[in-house]
């Protein structure tokens, strides 16, 4: 029976911690010259622009040995009006598996339910799984453990924030996430949350004796008509040197990037001894070719 990853709640505690071990076993090897995926076909379907994730992805099926085919919606049927429904089934004759980076978890979810081949969740405006499990699999390799931590968010309550929030309850670890009073979290999301997440609006509070920050950008994709609101309504959300000094002495600091160095974050912080955001960017290929194995193994 195949199986998808539309968000963290797909996978197991097990199976996320397994996940990590085996990223991070993948790092360490470096180049690997076995190809346990040769023959396989990645299909990725990208909605959104990408960096990190669309060369990352590629790369990992490249080192795993099999071939990946980019498609971006527009030059797809699907921007001819034809259904997500025949687009996924047609895709699953073609494919192995299939990445799709999106607008609507909604066109998602419908992707998945009529393909015959793993579908994967690289983005949607409501969750980022794939982001968060190399986020934790930085977190592990920096902090060398998932337990007893506290996970900082100063930002804005977006999908990215809903990944995290989804991992804590899976994990367990502490995470209280500081964001503006129009900027929580979605209802839906915490409904589901453990008692080791909160949400406040107080950035002080969230980062005082944290192990790691997170920060994003303030203004999404989709959200630049939103942009000069935004910049107010975030006014002293920034993560700077007086707010990390508030978090542990050793804190790391992360950012999913792209950043807009500046606004969510100080440049200070950005390229100062507590970042550690191009090995999280870099950890996304090593997560991926986890992933990609064991969807396809």
């Amino acid at each position: 029976m195949k199986k998808d990853l539309l968000s963290i709640q797909d996978i197991t505690k097990d199976e996320i911690l397994a996940l990590i071990d085996r990223g991070l076993e993948i790092k360490a090897d470096k180049r690997r010259t076995d190809m346990p995926l040769k023959g396989h076909t990645l299909g990725l379907l990208f909605e959104k622009p990408s960096t990190r994730t669309r060369v990352s992805f590629e790369t990992a099926m490249f080192r795993l040995g099999g071939n990946t085919i980019f498609m971006n919606k527009q030059d797809t049927q699907l921007s001819k009006n034809e259904t997500v429904k025949d687009t996924a089934r047609v895709l699953s004759r073609f494919l192995d598996i299939l990445v799709v980076r999106t607008f609507s978890q909604e066109m998602l979810e419908k992707m998945a339910r009529w393909a015959d081949i793993p579908v994967v969740n690289a983005l949607t405006d409501m969750y980022h799984p794939c982001q968060i499990l190399s986020d934790a699999m930085t977190l592990k390799e920096k902090l060398g453990t998932l337990e007893g931590i506290k996970v900082a968010w100063v930002g804005d309550g977006n999908n990215v924030a809903h990944s995290w929030i989804n991992l804590a309850s899976k994990l367990g670890f502490r995470l209280v996430l500081a964001c503006p009073p129009a900027y929580f979290p979605s209802e839906e999301v915490l409904m589901h949350a453990g008692k080791n997440v909160e949400v406040t609006t107080d950035p002080t509070e969230a980062v005082k004796d944290a192990d790691a920050i997170n920060v994003d950008v303030w203004t999404s994709m989709g959200q630049e008509k939103e942009r000069e609101q935004r910049l107010k309504d975030f006014a002293g959300y920034q993560l700077n040197r007086s707010l990390v000094d508030m978090a542990k002495p050793d804190v790391i600091v992360m950012h999913c990037l792209p950043a807009h160095v500046g606004e969510e974050i100080s440049e200070e912080v950005f390229e100062g001894p507590h970042s550690v955001v191009f090995d999280q960017a870099e950890n996304k290929m090593h997560l991926h070719q986890a992933l990609l194995e064991a969807m396809l193994l």
